[in-house]
C-alpha cells in the first residue's frame, strides 16, 4: 500500500507540474503581441540550437526589416545592451507582475532612448555597452512604441527574438503559456525512437534504432515489441512540433515515459536559464548527432545532468528489466498547448540478445568528477561539470610544421564529445622562446571545423588558455601585426567609413579617433567596423587615426589626413 500511494503522489506531481505551470502561475492575458502583423513564428521555445535551447520566440517580420516593435505590456526599459552576435541591439522591460520581456536583433531604439544610449557610449568610448535604467527613467505602457526590428547580433534573416523571463530568477519562460494568438492543434510529429544500453556509457555505443510505424494516431514498433539483451535500458526521441496552418518545424515542449502506467522519467522545457542552456549538449546524443545523424532527445538523462529540465520517479531515470516478462512502454511528446502524441509498444529483456561488451582500457573521464590528463608537454583540466557520460581519452601529439608554432599539434576527444564547463589547456612553452616573442603567443583549438583562438597565459613555463570544446590545440608565436586599408582621402560623398581589418588569428580592439575624438563605430556580427557620420565628425580637413590590436597583443595604428 505504501509503494502503491508513493506511485499515485508521483503520477499527480508529475502530471499536475505542466498543468500548474501553464495555467495557474502565467497571467493569460497580460503580454500582447510585440508587433502589428499576423503572429508567426520561425523558432519557438525549446527548439535545438548549437549549445542552447532557444529561449524564446523568434517572431516573423515579413522578411522586413524596420517594422515598429511595441511594449508587451506596462513597465519601464531596465536595460538595453548591444553587442556584435548574440542579441545584436536588445530591449529589456520590466513589468510591475514580476516579469521581464525581452526584444532581440533590433535596428534602432525609440529616439529618446537612442539619444541617451549614444551619450553613453561616447562617455565610456565604447560602442557595445549593457546599460540599466531606474524605473522612472523610461517608463512604458503597453502598445508603446519601443524600437525597429532588424536583423543585428547572431540573426541569419530578419526577425524579432521575443523572450519572457522571471524578472527575480531571471530564467526564461516558454511565452506560449501565456496566450499568444497561435492557433495550435497539432500535436508533435515522432521520426525517430532510439534505445540505448545504460550498463555502459552512452558514449561507449550507437544508438539502437527503432522504426516506428503510426496507426489510428498511435506511434508503435513493427510487431509490437522490442527485445532487448540489456536488463538497464533507456530511450531517446526525434521529434518535431508544428503549428496550425505552419510546415515550420518547432522544438516540442515535454516528453515522459511511463513503464507498465507508471511515471519512471521525462523532460519538461518550461523554464531555462542561461546558466543552464548548455545542458541541451546533454539531452541530445551528440555523438550521434556530430556523426551527421540528425536530433535524438534523451529521454533519460545522462548521469552529468539530471536536474536540468528532468524529473525521474528513480532518480537516474533508467528503465530496468529485473525479469524476462514484456511491459508496456508508454511515451507522451507533448507541445505548449497540451497537444500529446503518443508512442506504445511493449519491451522484454531476453538474455539470449545479451551483446559482450569489454570497457575501453586506460584512462576515463567521469561525469560530476574533477577530470586531470597528464602528459609530456601536455595537460587539460575539468571541472566537475564538464563530463555528462564517462567516455575513453583519446589523446594524439603529432609534430607539425605549421607557421608559428611552437608545439605540437595535441589531440584530445574530439568535437563528437561536449564540454558543458570550460576545460583548461597547458601545453609546455620550449625554453628557447626569445623575450621578445613571450608576450605574443596565442592557444589554438580546432573542434569540428571550427577555430578558437585564447591569448596564452604563463605559468610557470607552462602556456595556459581556457577552452569549451575538446578538439585540437596548438601553440603558435604572433609578431605579424594586423592589416587594414586606408580611406578615401576625400570624404565629402560618403555616408560613412568602413573599415575591415584582417589578421592571422582574429582581431581583438578596434579604435578610431577624429582630431583626438573617439569616433562610435559599430560591429555588428563582429566583421566590419562602420562609423556613419554625424556630429562627431564636422565637414573640413581632420587627422583620423585607428588602432586595431590583435589576439596576440599586435598593433596597427595609422594616421591619415582627410576632408569630408
Amino acid at each position: 500500500m505504501m509503494k502503491l500511494s508513493r506511485t499515485l503522489a508521483l503520477v499527480v506531481l508529475f502530471f499536475t507540474r505542466t498543468a500548474w505551470t501553464q495555467e495557474s502561475t502565467y497571467p493569460r492575458d497580460f503580454f500582447r503581441h510585440p508587433l502589428n502583423i499576423p503572429m508567426q513564428l520561425v523558432a519557438n521555445f525549446g527548439e535545438i540550437r548549437a549549445n542552447h535551447w532557444h529561449m524564446g520566440l523568434d517572431i516573423r517580420t515579413q522578411q522586413r526589416v524596420n517594422l515598429p516593435v511595441y511594449a508587451a505590456g506596462d513597465g519601464y526599459v531596465a536595460r538595453i545592451s548591444i553587442e556584435p552576435g548574440g542579441f545584436g541591439q536588445a530591449i529589456y522591460i520590466n513589468h510591475p507582475n514580476g516579469f521581464t520581456t525581452l526584444y532581440g536583433h533590433l535596428n534602432a531604439f525609440f529616439p529618446e532612448l537612442a539619444r541617451y544610449i549614444k551619450e553613453q557610449q561616447y562617455a565610456q568610448r565604447s560602442w557595445k555597452v549593457n546599460l540599466y535604467f531606474p524605473p522612472e527613467q523610461f517608463p512604458v505602457k503597453k502598445g508603446d512604441y519601443i524600437a525597429l526590428s532588424g536583423s543585428t547580433g547572431a540573426s541569419e534573416g530578419p526577425h524579432v527574438h521575443f523572450e519572457i523571463r522571471d524578472t527575480k530568477t531571471e530564467q526564461c519562460l516558454n511565452p506560449l503559456f501565456f496566450n499568444f494568438p497561435l492557433p495550435d492543434a497539432v500535436p508533435p510529429t515522432v521520426s525517430r525512437l532510439a534505445l540505448y544500453d545504460r550498463n555502459r556509457s552512452t558514449y561507449d555505443q550507437s544508438p539502437q534504432l527503432i522504426g516506428l510505424v503510426r496507426s489510428a494516431g498511435i506511434y508503435t514498433v513493427a510487431g509490437g515489441l522490442v527485445r532487448t539483451g540489456s536488463d538497464k535500458i533507456s530511450f531517446a526521441i526525434g521529434a518535431v512540433d508544428h503549428f496550425t496552418g505552419s510546415a515550420n518545424p518547432n522544438g516540442i515542449c515535454s516528453a515522459r515515459l511511463f513503464l507498465d502506467g507508471t511515471p519512471v522519467t521525462g523532460f519538461l522545457l518550461d523554464r531555462i536559464s542561461y546558466t543552464e542552456t548548455r545542458y541541451i549538449n546533454a539531452q541530445l546524443d551528440y555523438p550521434y548527432k556530430a556523426r551527421g545523424g540528425g536530433s535524438l532527445q534523451h529521454i533519460t538523462p545522462l548521469p552529468g545532468a539530471r536536474t536540468v529540465a528532468y524529473e525521474s520517479e528513480n532518480g537516474d531515470g533508467v528503465i530496468r528489466l529485473n525479469d524476462d516478462e514484456p511491459h508496456s512502454v508508454t511515451i507522451e511528446v507533448g507541445d505548449a498547448n497540451k497537444n500529446i502524441s503518443r508512442i506504445q509498444f511493449r519491451v522484454q529483456h531476453d538474455a539470449a540478445l545479451a551483446r559482450t561488451y569489454t570497457e575501453p582500457s586506460g584512462e576515463r573521464f567521469l561525469p560530476n568528477n574533477v577530470n586531470v590528463f597528464e602528459r609530456e608537454g601536455f595537460e587539460l583540466f575539468t571541472s566537475e561539470l564538464s563530463i555528462y557520460d564517462t567516455v575513453a581519452v583519446a589523446f594524439s601529439a603529432t609534430a607539425s610544421s605549421a607557421a608559428g608554432a611552437v608545439s605540437p599539434l595535441f589531440g584530445f576527444l574530439s568535437a563528437s564529445i561536449p564540454s558543458h564547463d570550460s576545460v583548461t589547456v597547458r601545453i609546455k612553452a620550449p625554453a628557447d622562446l626569445p623575450a621578445e616573442q613571450r608576450n605574443h603567443i596565442v592557444i589554438k583549438n580546432v573542434s569540428g571545423g571550427r577555430s578558437y583562438v585564447t591569448r596564452a597565459q604563463w605559468q610557470n613555463g607552462w602556456l595556459a588558455a581556457r577552452f569549451r570544446q575538446f578538439g585540437t590545440y596548438q601553440a603558435f608565436v604572433d609578431v605579424q601585426p594586423p592589416s587594414f586599408g586606408a580611406p578615401p582621402a576625400n570624404l565629402s560623398r560618403s555616408s560613412r567609413l568602413v573599415f575591415t581589418p584582417s589578421d592571422n588569428f582574429g582581431i581583438r580592439s578596434f579604435t578610431a579617433d577624429v582630431d583626438g575624438q573617439w569616433l562610435r563605430f559599430s560591429n555588428d556580427k563582429g566583421h566590419s567596423w562602420i562609423y556613419d557620420f554625424d556630429e562627431k565628425f564636422p565637414q573640413g580637413t581632420h587627422q583620423l587615426t585607428v588602432t586595431v590590436e590583435d589576439e596576440a597583443g599586435n598593433t596597427t595604428t595609422r594616421t591619415w589626413t582627410v576632408t569630408r
